[in-house]
This record gives structure tokens, C-alpha cells and sequence, in this order.
């Protein structure tokens, strides 16, 4: 009903641009929009994705931090835990990456960050939770850390954006990582993977309309009259805003603790399993639905081919070496299996070797085609020519 629909044109697809702003403004209220310290004044768009929100929030927060600090060769501070997104962020709009490395608990390191800060820093990043480890940084003292020098925070949500509310509903012990915090300026939440919405569906957020503003592009002296965009995209598909409205609408808040309870119980059963297998060891302390974990004994990247062959597909980490897995509903029948196929892997691991067949790929472009079919992280914690590597992959 909603494919042709185009909310560039706000005036012709009306019923559209209800649907982004009501999806906006459900999304604000999980993320403290009623409550007094947000200054009620919590705003935002829907784009197509975590990357595309997560570009808007760091264009914006530059633009921003120009306006008000008058800063032209800008800089932003990153956990190595935070999303590859900020670093595409960097390329595009020129801006340098200052990244630092996660505590021992796998955390963003707030003394270390604040190492960092310079006359340039535009930002700081917090995630809730990392992609990598499921682990929720300190937002509270990084927002107290962006507050007093004056710069933007941005709280990335994209995988966290949908549980983590509902979770703290349920008597989980989840931090503060909202708009109640103080120096938090934006963020940004996936509709499109807790959220249930279609592929192709995330929103970002801002404090108030004085940043937000600088997200805008707005042409006045076309000749084909004026335009303004909000987001990266100009034309954008009405059809997916509309999909993600009509899941919210479907699950409300009800649907979405009755998700979360499932899928933050079978984490923990997950979790528990896998410390129960001796070879293996969890990495840092998860808060959500995100397990990684590694090993002493057993190449972890030859579990992970064993677990691919038994039908799984898990995500491999680098430094350090691990594995891990996002669980979701898929998830709540299967757990049991789930944890008898990787102590299976395990034992098989630990009996085999590919030694040689790591001889046998002795040249970057071999490392680069298997690369390219899957093992990426394992092959990229072997190989020392990183950016000869980076440059093979995308030719």
C-alpha cells in the first residue's frame, strides 16, 4: 500500500510522515523523552540502518561543534569496542579518529578517554551495548565526561535500543544509557533488529532542535527550487516507515517485554552453558543478549568453521580471539542444541589441526578470498600486512 510512498514529499505522503513521527516519538519515550532531565525537547528521523544513524549523528554532532566552538579540524574519541560505522564516519566527513582501548572489563576506558580530549574533540562515543561483547560502557561517567568539557556524546543503541528499556522493566540491573543522563546528546536505535520492524528501518535521535538542525541539508539557490533533506538519502521508501509503525503498533509494549523476558533467559541459559564447557571462557560480563567467548585450549576460529558446518552462524572476533553469538526468539526453542553442538565443536576442535593449511596459504589474496567466503576475523588476527589487507578486500 505504502511502496510508492515518498516522505521527501511531506505535502503528497502525509499519512507517512505521521508514521516517521510517531515512530520517532515512540522510540524518544523508551529513551527517557517524559522524563524532566531529557528537556523535553527529544527529536529525530527514521533512516535506513544503524550505519546511516549512526553518519548522521556524527555529521551533525561536527556541524554542531563548528557552529558553537568554531572547531574546523575535528576530532571524535572511540572505544576499540565501538561500531566500524564511526570509523566510515571519520572517512566521510573528515574527521580524526582518536580510538582507545576498552578496560578489563571490556569497557569504554573513561580515564583514557579523557586522555584524549583536545581543543579538536568534537565527541565521544558510548555503546549500549558493544557490538562485539554485549557490554554496556559507562555512559553516566561518560556523559559526565562530555558535560564538562562541552562536547557532544553520542549513545549508539543500535542493537541495544529494544531490549535494554524493557529489560530494565523487567528487574534486569541495566545502567542508565538514556536521555536521563546528563551530556548526552544523541542516539541512535535499529527498529529493524529488536524493534522486529523491516530490514532498512533505524532512527536517530537528538536532545533538542538546536542540534538537529545541523543534520539538515537545505539548497536555496537551485534552479529547481528549494530543498531541504533531513537524512543522507533524498528519496527514501515510505513502505519500510510504514513497516516499522505497523510492528511497533502490533507489539507494543507489552509484546516487546514479553520478547525481551524470553530472549534475556535464554541468554542466560546460553551463558551458563558455555561457561559450563571447560575449554571455553566468557569475555567480559554481558549485559544483554550478546555472548562472546573464547578459549586457551581449542582454536576458537576452528569452532566456528565446525558450528558453521552443524548450521550455525556466529560472528568472529578479534583482539582478543572469540567468538559470539546475538541471541534472538529464533533462539528460545533451540538453546539446548545450540549448546550441545559448540561442546561438540569444542571436543572435535581440540582433536583436529589446520596447521597445514595455514601453511598452504602463504599469500595475502589467498587469505583475502577465504576472507571473502567467511572467516574473515580469523584470518585478519594471522595476517600482519592490516592495511595491505584492507586494500585487498575491497578490489
Amino acid at each position: 500500500m505504502f511502496s510508492h510512498t515518498n516522505p521527501l514529499h511531506q505535502d503528497v505522503f502525509q499519512s507517512v510522515a505521521r508514521f516517521e513521527g510517531e515512530v520517532v516519538a515512540m522510540t524518544a519515550a523508551l529513551f527517557g523523552s517524559k522524563d524532566k532531565s531529557s528537556g523535553g525537547q527529544i527529536c529525530g528521523n527514521m533512516t535506513s540502518g544503524g550505519t546511516e544513524s549512526i553518519l548522521l549523528a556524527v555529521k551533525t554532532s561536527r556541524d554542531y561543534m563548528r557552529m558553537k566552538k568554531g572547531i574546523t579540524r575535528p576530532e571524535m574519541i572511540i572505544a576499540e569496542s565501538a561500531h566500524s560505522a564511526y570509523d566510515k564516519a571519520a572517512q566521510y566527513f573528515n574527521i580524526i579518529v582518536r580510538r582507545v582501548p576498552v578496560d578489563e572489563e571490556y569497557k569504554a576506558d573513561v580515564r583514557k578517554t579523557k586522555h584524549c580530549i583536545n581543543k579538536n574533540t568534537i565527541m565521544i562515543i558510548g555503546s549500549a551495548p558493544g557490538f562485539p561483547h554485549g557490554v554496556i560502557d559507562p555512559i553516566e561517567a561518560l556523559g559526565a565526561l562530555a558535560s564538562s568539557y562541552d562536547i557532544c556524546f553520542h549513545v549508539d543503541l543500535c542493537l541495544g535500543g529494544f531490549v535494554l528499556p524493557f529489560a530494565r522493566k523487567l528487574g534486569y540491573p541495566i545502567p542508565p544509557f538514556d536521555f536521563s543522563v546528563k551530556g548526552v546528546t544523541s542516539m541512535s536505535a535499529d527498529v529493524h533488529k529488536y524493534g522486529l520492524g523491516p530490514k532498512g528501518t533505524s532512527v536517530v535521535l537528538y536532545r533538542n532542535h538546536e542540534i538537529r538542525k545541523n543534520q539538515f541539508v537545505a539548497v536555496t539557490e537551485w534552479t529547481g527550487g528549494l530543498y531541504v533533506s533531513p537524512t543522507i538519502a533524498g528519496s527514501r521508501p515510505g513502505g519500510l516507515i510504514a513497516g516499522a509503525w505497523a510492528a511497533m503498533m502490533s507489539l507494543g509494549e507489552e509484546g516487546y517485554l514479553d520478547n525481551t523476558k524470553q530472549i534475556m533467559e535464554v541468554s542466560k541459559r546460553i551463558q551458563k552453558g558455555i561457561q559450563d564447557i571447560p575449554e571455553l571462557h566468557i569475555i567480559g560480563k554481558p549485559d544483554m543478549t550478546v555472548i562472546a567467548f573464547g578459549s586457551n585450549v581449542v582454536d576458537i576460529f576452528e569452532v566456528n568453521d565446525i558450528m558453521s558446518s552443524k548450521g550455525w552462524h556466529l560472528n568472529a572476533l578479534q583482539k582478543p580471539n572469540s567468538l559470539h553469538i546475538c541471541v534472538t526468539l529464533q533462539h528460545v526453542p533451540a538453546a539446548d542444541n545450540f549448546l550441545q553442538d559448540l561442546k561438540e565443536s569444542v571436543d572435535t576442535g581440540e582433536s583436529e589441526s589446520r596447521t597445514d593449511q595455514w601453511r598452504a596459504c602463504t599469500n595475502i589474496w589467498c587469505c583475502r578470498e577465504d576472507a571473502r567466503q567467511g572467516s574473515g576475523a580469523g584470518l585478519v588476527s594471522r595476517v600482519h600486512g592490516w592495511k595491505l589487507l584492507g586494500h585487498g578486500l575491497v578490489t
